[in-house]
């Protein structure tokens, strides 16, 4: 005893053997070997156990491999107990002589099948204990207190079981069912993982399909609003159209039939002369008014840009020529770049300053021939409508200036172009054609920048002095 009252260890307590007796040389090497065996089994339960990820399957054989290797058994039985563990598979193995596995248990001897069949039916295999040795031990598997399964081992004539061998089995025994477990766990969670992954993938693969669905749904979206706007336009169109012919040209008709009554009174040819004007002006407008409800009435080529407005001028807009009926005038619309869209109020206005350039042509000019080219460029758009009449450039000019002052308001149409040229941020140009006649241009930036905006009416810019306003112009 120590002074602390505690007893004080003794050497066999420490080591298993006592100093004091003859046979303690052997009974050290016996311990020695049992060491040993105790190191080498554990070892060799420790790397069995380790196989959980590779299967309740290749983890059955290495513990029951791990336990015929440490008694040295001729017959090793490890059983699971029918309902527990249900994922651990094999349910039983049978390891024989020299370590062979017996899959067919009416190859079995009858004692060792009988005891596979006590373990499976979870019956207790009774006590084996001998008091002139042990060659057969049962080890119960349990598992939070009760029992899953069992290992029942049978050693040779030459190996006793002592009772360190059955607490390494009990050890084997306890360890397995914990890793049979984990083994089921892991391989749930494998299992979770690759069904969590499918329906990842498939949720992945829906909401790409709802999102294409949801894109060509907003397409549809945008068509039925580009639809449902183009019909309302149309038919405001067609009511402008109706408006227009029913009301307005039927008064410039009356307008010109009452001028040419008070024409054919008067004797005056000053009156004569200037009643002839406003018939011209009547004339044009009812002209105009024919343009304009042929293009509001136009369904087929509605919406098509500027190049099919502009090809339309070659046969539709053109004035009644019967007083000209010895030269006719032809049109020619040549297109050139790549056309680019551009806002609808743009393209009827350069449509209106091509439609009013052609009809001074027609009137004016006395031309036989017209050519209407539009070129895409890549920072500008250039229109320009030529031909070979008698047209100079400097006498237009001059009726451009005088635009705003002329009382008769004959040359508005020339003015009208140049104010358009400005609100699209372009410039209005006048200058001999190569035809012989008249060129007029516009050109006009692209893209469209923040001009005035469209329709804002401006005042024209007279930098020279305004001619007599006696000089014959075209309107």
């Amino acid at each position: 005893m120590t002074r602390s009252g505690l007893p004080v260890p003794d050497l066999e307590a420490l080591t298993g053997i006592r100093s004091g007796k003859p046979s303690f040389y052997p009974e050290y090497r016996h311990s020695t070997e049992r060491l040993r065996r105790v190191i080498h089994a554990l070892d060799k339960i420790s790397a069995a156990l380790v196989r959980t990820v590779e299967g309740s399957e290749a983890l059955v054989r290495a513990v029951v491999a791990a336990a015929a290797d440490h008694l040295s058994a001729e017959w090793v039985v490890f059983g699971l107990v029918d309902g527990e563990l249900p994922d651990a598979a094999p349910r039983h193995l049978v390891l024989g002589p020299g370590g062979v596995e017996v899959s067919d248990r009416s190859a079995l001897p009858d004692h060792i099948s009988g005891h596979v069949r006590e373990v499976m039916d979870g019956r207790p295999s009774g006590e084996h204990l001998h008091t002139d040795g042990r060659r057969h031990v049962h080890v119960p598997v349990t598992l939070d207190g009760r029992v899953v399964g069992g290992f029942v081992a049978w050693t040779g004539p030459d190996r006793e079981i002592d009772a360190t061998d059955e607490s390494v089995l009990r050890i084997l025994a306890g360890q397995t069912a914990a890793a049979l477990q984990n083994c089921a766990l892991y391989q749930r969670g494998e299992r979770l993982l690759r069904r969590s992954e499918q329906l990842y993938a498939q949720a992945s693969k829906h909401a790409d399909e709802l999102a294409e669905r949801n894109a060509q749904l907003q397409r549809t979206q945008e068509e039925l609003f580009l639809v449902r706007r183009h019909q309302v336009l149309d038919e405001e169109r067609h009511r402008i159209a109706r408006e227009l012919h029913d009301s307005v040209s039927q008064f410039v008709l009356s307008a010109g039939m009452q001028i040419e009554l008070a024409r054919s009174e008067l004797n005056s040819p000053r009156l004569r002369g200037r009643l002839d004007t406003a018939k011209d002006l009547t004339r044009r407008a009812v002209e105009q008014l024919r343009s304009a409800i042929y293009a509001l009435s136009d369904d087929e080529h509605h919406d098509k840009g500027l190049p099919a407005l502009l090809e339309r001028l070659s046969g539709v807009h053109m004035p009644s020529m019967t007083h000209r009926a010895d030269r006719d005038l032809k049109v020619e619309v040549r297109i050139g770049g790549h056309p680019v869209e551009l806002p609808a109020a743009a393209d009827q206005s350069l449509f209106r300053i091509a439609g009013e350039a052609l009809f001074n042509t027609a009137v004016h000019a006395d031309a036989g021939q017209a050519v209407v080219r539009l070129t895409y460029r890549p920072d500008k758009l250039v229109l320009s409508v030529s031909d070979d009449g008698h047209g100079r450039p400097d006498e237009v000019r001059r009726c451009l200036r005088a635009a705003t002052s002329c009382p008769s308001g004959e040359h508005r149409g020339l003015a009208n172009m140049a104010a358009r040229a400005r609100e699209l941020g372009g410039t209005l140009t006048l200058t001999k054609a190569r035809l012989g006649g008249l060129q007029v241009q516009v050109s006009v930036p692209l893209p469209l920048g923040t001009a005035q905006p469209l329709g804002t009416a401006q005042p024209l810019e007279t930098a020279q002095p305004l001619e007599p306003p006696e000089t014959r112009c075209p309107a």
